[in-house]
């Protein structure tokens, strides 16, 4: 059942169970003050009867226009319950009296009796009362009145009411179905449009509504918001999906290549005959070369698997001074040539990490090692930007080109510089993915033949003061600067 078909059956109950109640209640007011009004007409011409002249029960007389007839019907009654006299209009008719109402008068415990009899012409309104002589009661007086014209007025309005109420009932459904239909024309367009979207996936497009600012502008409003958030998803997943795919192509191209030369090369260790002894151990360095390399390479991607199902780094103050001497003796130790300059001039405590800190300096510190001239420089600094500080890496090496600038933190992507050496083209990834992961920053300004400063600033915890810090300079080894 529809919106608008409910709300038109409400509205129609509502209105008809209004109008039942309405009628109801004006029929039963209009009943009871007319039969009121019909007693007290009774009551009175009872009175005027027995205060004209001297009333005796065998002759009925009735004062001139003052009581309605031929529509008054009188009688009287002895003790004995005997009709003595009843008047002309009644035919021989006898008005009945029951016998709780007779013995009622006759006793005096009422000064009058009314009651309701059903006849073949229609229900009778009776008032019976006691004829009192010297203080006691000498007979009955009975006057009557027809209720048929006053059923009938009720009859016809009960008609009335009734059929005022369905007819009412009957054109309120179709104007609530018109009006239902008018409110709810604007959800219809709502849920058609809804259902464009859905079908073309279009989740650029919006919901158009130019009524007032009511429920159903609040509900375009809150829908159009939706779509703008499914929009930023969809592309999101769009573009998690192709990342995810080139991801896995570069790996596989980067597994396979490592494969076929390991391949290739355990082939020729099966040759007949065999090969000689000096060709054998190039040939077993060369597989234990593919074999780091591989080592490498899965390591690097089980990293980046990590980050990309929601890596929690563990978040706590880090000495940056400390953490920097740590990860230049490391790398000077796989990389001794050019020596590292290490200086802390402002030193400071950020929020981070360790070990996903120290992660992100040997990539730094590596990649700077690797393209840098052995008589170059490479040098690492703290550095304090407002709320933030952290670690810049600076070298004189080959430096980058700016066409491929914006790409180099992507996964797998190698400039023509990087191609020549052993690198897997996920380091960079990979520290942008971490130093993000910390709610942090990286990047990278560089001049193609002049060098390249890496930046990472993280949140910072508090600046040491002077006093606590001082300059410290650490070659590669002793004797080698």
């Amino acid at each position: 059942m529809s919106i608008r078909l409910r709300l038109t059956l409400l509205y129609s109950g509502i209105l008809a169970c209004t109008l039942i109640i309405f009628s109801v209640v004006l029929y039963v007011l209009v009943a009871r003050f007319t039969l009121n009004w019909q007693e007290q007409a009774l009551a009175e011409e009872a009175a005027q009867i027995l205060t004209q002249g001297e009333f005796r029960l065998t002759v009925i007389r009735t004062p001139q226009g003052k009581v309605a007839i031929p529509q008054t019907f009188v009688q009287t009654r002895d003790l004995s319950g005997q009709v003595v006299s009843r008047s002309i209009n009644l035919n021989g008719y006898e008005l009945p009296l029951s016998a709780k109402g007779f013995a009622a008068l006759r006793d005096g415990e009422a000064n009058g009796w009314l009651e309701i009899v059903r006849t073949e012409n229609g229900r009778l309104l009776i008032y019976s009362r006691a004829v009192i002589s010297d203080g006691q009661p000498v007979g009955i007086l009975q006057v009557a009145r027809s209720l048929a014209d006053l059923d009938q007025a009720l009859a016809t309005l009960r008609q009335y009411l009734v059929v005022g109420t369905l007819v009412s009932t009957v054109t309120a459904f179709f104007v609530g179905w018109v009006l239902a239909g008018a409110s709810l024309r604007p959800i219809n367009r709502i849920t058609q449009t809804a259902r464009e979207i859905g079908r073309a996936r279009d989740f650029g497009r919006r919901v158009e509504y130019e009524g007032p600012n009511d429920e159903i502008g609040a509900l375009v409003t809150t829908l159009n918001e939706m779509l703008t958030e499914l929009q930023a998803a969809y592309q999101q997943v769009e573009q998690a999906l192709v990342a995810q795919r080139r991801f896995v192509a570069d790996a596989s191209h980067e597994l396979r290549t490592p494969l076929t030369t390991l391949r290739g090369n355990v082939e020729l260790l099966q040759r007949e005959p065999p090969l000689p002894e000096e060709e054998r151990r190039a040939i077993l360095a060369d597989i234990t070369a593919e074999l780091d390399r591989m080592i490498r390479l899965v390591r690097e991607l089980l990293t980046l698997a990590r980050v990309d199902a929601g890596l929690q780094p563990r978040l706590e103050p880090v000495e940056l001074g400390l953490l920097l001497e740590e990860a230049v003796r490391q790398a000077q130790l796989l990389r001794p040539r050019p020596a590292v300059r290490a200086r802390v001039e402002r030193d400071a405590v950020v929020r981070a990490d360790r070990d996903l800190l120290r992660q992100v300096l040997l990539i730094l510190l590596d990649n700077a090692l690797k393209y840098t001239p052995e008589n170059g420089d490479v040098e690492v600094t703290t550095v304090i930007e407002g709320k933030r500080a952290g670690i810049a890496v600076r070298d004189t090496g080959v430096g980058i080109d700016p066409a491929i600038l914006p790409h180099i933190f992507e996964r797998f992507f190698r400039g023509d510089s990087a191609r020549s050496g052993e690198g897997t083209g996920l380091g960079l990834a990979i520290a942008k993915s971490l130093v993000e992961a910390m709610q942090g920053e990286i990047r990278v300004t560089s001049r193609p033949g002049v060098g390249s400063t890496f930046t990472v600033l993280l949140p910072l915890e508090a600046e040491l003061s002077a006093d606590d810090v001082e300059e410290r300079t650490l070659p590669a080894f002793a004797g080698l600067e």
